[in-house]
């Protein structure tokens, strides 16, 4: 008789005959169950949603969507529960994961965006909803998903235990799958950094997948590797450092992002705009706001759309004992500085034309470069990433840090660098 993880194993291969190609990982293989829930209107949804927004404007490739990423995202979830499954049955162990779990952790990998935004990342910091909370509703209120979900054998409940890690829960293998699914290894990233930096043509994304999914461990019901593998953690690690500093905030990305970010946020405050209406709308439906609501500020989408962003004026290593950062770091604090800066620049007689919303201040939010992933070594016993490897110490992590996060005010080109400065001094 077979064993549970011998038959989970058996399980993966079973049925899972339906290909699509993608240009990254080659041949994705679905079950005919989980092609149901890939074609349902939702899920299709983020095929128009790019993964990475306004970038392509930068680097002209980056047109790939969030649709391909969840399903680069589900095949690498489905590499690893191969991986663990073998190495058990090689150590004549048992693993936690059952059959039904581990349908569940595909069907989670596949719909762990579902509930994105339109426009990347332009939206992250204004007062929504997350995009996890956005996808269990979704997986529990959407019949025609949630029926596609229970034909594939999951709980739409569990599915959305996996995604949304703020919904209580206390079932151990749904914890397994949550630390497996959001992590330092976790198949979100190890897709969007290769994938990112292949449509991008820049090579500083690319990581040796089939290495750190055949070198993954389970430990104490953790994800984990062994010692001599934590040369890949520094390469995802940095990895992810150069990515930031050349694709996700590039300078020209980040005024687009915050010229996107001052519309939306003007439209809510003057409620012309719900944030209901936001959730439900993919990039095309986004970009033609302006056409059904009148509105100044919607300027700015059009000038995104056509590649024509506003100009940086000031750049600086953000510095929370400045007055400026300080003052500009809540959403509430930043509008405050914007007017001031605005004010202060009309009254020198020289920007009769400007508008207020064309002053935009930029704080990017804090991004991490700790991890806490236990390392196996030869005797058995765990120790922490930051314990074993001092270059992405906690200390260090917090000077890569400080070189990304910049405090940056952008205006239309005509304003110069040093009137900008000039207006500063409130």
């Amino acid at each position: 008789m077979k064993s549970q993880t011998s038959h989970a194993l058996s399980s993966l291969f079973a049925s899972y005959d339906i290909r699509i190609r993608d240009p990254l990982w080659k041949d994705i293989h679905l079950s005919a169950a989980f092609k149901e829930i890939y074609l349902c209107p939702c899920v299709q949804k983020l095929g128009r949603i790019k993964q990475l927004g306004p970038t392509f404007h930068i680097y002209p490739g980056a047109v790939h969507t969030r649709l391909d990423h969840s399903l680069g995202v589900y095949h690498i979830s489905h590499l690893i529960l191969v991986s663990l499954l073998k190495k058990a049955i090689a150590n004549g162990t048992e693993t936690p994961i059952t059959e039904e779990g581990m349908r569940t952790f595909l069907c989670a990998a596949l719909l762990h965006d579902i509930g994105h935004f339109p426009f990347a990342h332009s939206l992250k910091e204004l007062p929504l909803k997350s995009h996890e909370s956005i996808a269990s509703d979704l997986i529990q209120g959407d019949l025609q998903l949630k029926n596609a979900i229970g034909k594939a054998g999951c709980k739409p409940s569990a599915v959305a235990d996996i995604i949304d890690t703020d919904r209580p829960c206390t079932d151990t293998e749904v914890l397994l799958y949550r630390s497996l699914l959001s992590g330092t290894l976790d198949p979100d990233k190890l897709d969007y950094l290769n994938r990112d930096a292949f449509f991008c043509g820049v090579p500083y994304g690319n990581q040796d997948v089939p290495y750190i999914t055949d070198n993954l461990l389970l430990q104490n019901g953790c994800p984990a590797l062994p010692v001599q593998s934590a040369g890949s953690v520094e390469h995802i690690l940095f990895s992810k450092y150069l990515m930031y500093q050349n694709v996700y905030w590039h300078k020209l990305t980040r005024s687009a992002t915050a010229m996107i970010k001052k519309a939306v946020i003007g439209a809510l405050d003057d409620s012309v705009l719900s944030a209901e209406k936001l959730y439900i709308l993919d990039d095309e439906q986004f970009f033609s706001l302006p056409e059904k609501i009148s509105y100044a500020p919607f300027v700015l989408f059009s000038q995104v759309r056509d590649n024509n962003f506003l100009a940086c004026r000031y750049e600086e290593s953000f510095d929370a004992s400045r007055k400026l950062d300080r003052d500009a770091l809540s959403l509430m604090g930043r509008k405050t500085v914007e007017k001031r800066i605005y004010e202060n620049l009309k009254q020198t007689g020289n920007y009769s034309a400007l508008q207020e919303f064309e002053i935009i201040v930029d704080i990017p939010e804090p991004v991490s470069f700790e991890t806490d992933l236990p390392l196996v070594q030869e005797n058995g016993t765990c120790i922490p990433f930051g314990d074993y490897d001092t270059l992405f110490s906690a200390d260090i992590g917090k000077v890569f840090t400080k070189s990304l996060r910049k405090t940056r005010i952008f205006t239309p080109s005509y304003v110069g660098k040093e009137a900008v400065r000039e207006a500063l001094e409130f």
